[in-house]
């Protein structure tokens, strides 16, 4: 499971109580050799020096330090002196003589830093899964990929090892796997981190990324190193327009959980007072394959120079292809792509005068260990439908997380805007992630949520059924739009049937959420006569509780009325509309 216990407030709170950064990371230490080092991990700084760096952390000045004392990681493809530079190929490795400016940086400000992470091997991949290192998974299931290719460094976050720590971003790899473990990951403006002391993927896209617990945690670690002015956005303190693909556009390669789950984000930017605004996502799209299915895949060969052609054994075989293929492209390809890509530009430049941000998945869908070993390339072009235009267009991202599916694997959104405005998406990220309200489907002590959604609900004839077992009414909601109502016919009572149809898009189905006691769950299902019966019902929040459905045999000769929003607007409604 995902764990908080070294964010960046419980660290300010260890120091306001007088602890010391020598006793703080000496904890940090613990807990991340309780575990084996592999494979978040590549390399870790020996404790003994760290514990001396926190003791000179801790002579220095608080005040002038915004991040006294705070222990973070790095991605392996960024040079830290004296340490080993992999980025998880063992044969490329060399020891690094200068630390990487953003570094640098980071302990001028009093953090900490412990260590360097796993990835997948030169940056080439979204998956999390091709390194000698070993292969992270999701910190929510074992059998799912963490997400690259940095993988090592989202992971060590949700897993509460370092307050924060540093990726980098060339085709989403600082967003994918902070939506598989439910971080925030901020892909900055292109320039306004350095990038010296990097092992270049495409070094003229390539941005160091953040990942933290949360927005405001990511922004306070950006602005300590930042170097771009942020660009004016009047749009964060007011209503704004932000804008969502058209629906026949949407992609989550049949993940119907997520797609739930994109809405109910939809909803929640509204209720924050946006405009939602549906575009034409197919020149972003165009945009996304000029990146690994363009001359961009030579920049990788050139950054390498020769060290592929001596090593080509040293080399996942997979990152191997990726690289290569970029010997077929010419020069002329070259300035043909860069054209096309300024066309695009321009295509795409209208969408951003009438719109302040985008919202988009980070990822459609997510996978398992297996499924990727089985398609390692396709899938992998999957998990960047969302992510591997933005580098190119010139394009901020955050990417945060939005949700569980009813497996427990997580959801993320990606707030997406023009150039510097990095620290504009990060305080909207804030408030659509903060403060966290409980999950509508934790149930009180002792009870099961149940959703009713008709001869049951309140001031219905079988409500009694509920109050007599002391059920408490929680909420009145909507259930996801994937949902269908039915009036039944030759039930006494009069009763509705609730169908689940993926795909469908529909008003939602109005229910209330009742906390039955446990105790007297099993009596209540008892009295659910046929063709009803208890299953799992989404909610428009994402949520899953147990709820009304009805099997299909039923619908023959039933009445759909779904127009009506619930049964009571069918009850209520006059006669000659039924």
């Amino acid at each position: 499971m995902k764990d908080t216990r070294c964010d960046l407030p419980t660290i300010k709170a260890a120091y306001d109580a007088g602890e010391t950064p020598s006793s703080v990371l000496d904890r940090v230490y613990s807990r991340i050799l309780s575990q084996p080092l592999r494979p978040i991990w590549i390399s870790l700084i020996p404790r003994d020096t760290v514990l001396a760096r926190a003791e000179e952390v801790s002579r220095g000045d608080r005040a002038k330090m915004p991040l006294y004392g705070v222990p973070f990681a790095v991605k392996d493809n960024m040079d830290v002196a004296g340490m080993e530079t992999t980025a998880a190929c063992p044969a490329f490795a060399y020891t690094a003589k200068e630390t990487a400016t953003v570094v640098k940086q980071l302990e001028a400000a009093g953090a900490i830093l412990v260590g360097k992470t796993n990835m997948d091997q030169f940056a080439t991949g979204l998956v999390g899964v091709r390194s000698p290192y070993g292969a992270c998974a999701s910190v929510f299931s074992e059998n799912h990929i963490s997400g690259g290719s940095s993988s090592g460094s989202a992971v060590a976050v949700a897993s509460g090892l370092v307050s924060f720590s540093l990726g980098t971003d060339t085709a989403g790899s600082g967003r994918v796997p902070a939506a598989f473990n439910a971080i925030v990951g901020l892909k900055p403006t292109r320039g306004s981190l350095s990038t010296r002391g990097v092992v270049p993927a495409c070094r003229t896209l390539d941005c160091v990324s953040i990942f933290a617990q949360t927005a405001a945690e990511a922004r306070q670690v950006f602005e300590t190193v930042q170097g771009l002015d942020d660009a004016p956005a009047p749009w964060i303190g007011g209503p704004f327009r932000f804008g969502v693909p058209q629906r026949d556009q949407w992609e989550f390669f049949g993940d119907h959980e997520a797609q739930i789950l994109y809405g109910a984000s939809i909803r929640a930017m509204e209720a924050l007072g946006g405009t939602a605004v549906e575009f034409d996502f197919r020149p972003f799209q165009e945009a996304a394959k000029l990146l690994y299915c363009g001359p961009w895949v030579a920049e990788r060969l050139a950054a390498l120079g020769p060290f592929i052609e001596t090593h080509a054994d040293d080399i996942h075989p997979v990152v191997r292809g990726i690289i290569e293929g970029g010997a077929k492209y010419t020069a002329v390809d070259c300035y043909q792509a860069q054209y096309r890509l300024e066309e695009i530009r321009e295509e795409t430049s209208q969408f951003w005068a009438e719109t302040d941000l985008m919202l988009l998945p980070t990822t459609g869908t997510t996978y398992t260990h297996a499924e990727v070993e089985a398609e390692p390339v396709r899938l992998n072009s999957n998990l960047g439908h969302y992510t591997n235009f933005v580098n190119l267009l010139d394009l901020a991202a955050v990417a945060l997380p939005a949700g569980f599916r009813p497996n427990g694997l997580s959801f993320g959104i990606s707030l997406i805007g023009p150039a510097r405005t990095d620290t504009a998406l990060l305080a909207l990220a804030d408030r659509l992630t903060r403060p966290p309200e409980p999950p509508r489907s934790a149930p009180p002590p002792g009870c099961t949520l149940l959703a009713v959604v008709g001869a049951h609900l309140t001031g219905q004839p079988l409500n009694r059924q509920l109050t007599e077992r002391g059920a408490r009414r929680v909420s009145a909601t909507k259930t996801a739009p994937e949902y269908r109502l039915y009036a039944l016919p030759n039930t006494h009572p009069p009763k509705p049937g609730l169908v689940r149809a993926p795909g469908s898009d529909g008003p939602g189905i109005e229910v209330e959420v009742w906390a039955v006691p446990t105790k007297d769950f099993g009596s209540f299902v008892a009295e659910v006569p046929a063709p009803l019966g208890i299953g799992s019902v989404v909610l428009a929040d994402g949520s899953v509780v147990k709820g009304f459905i009805c099997e299909p045999y039923a619908l023959e000769s039933a009445l759909e009325i779904t127009q009506f929003g619930g049964w009571r607007a069918y009850l209520n409604a006059p006669k000659e509309e039924h």
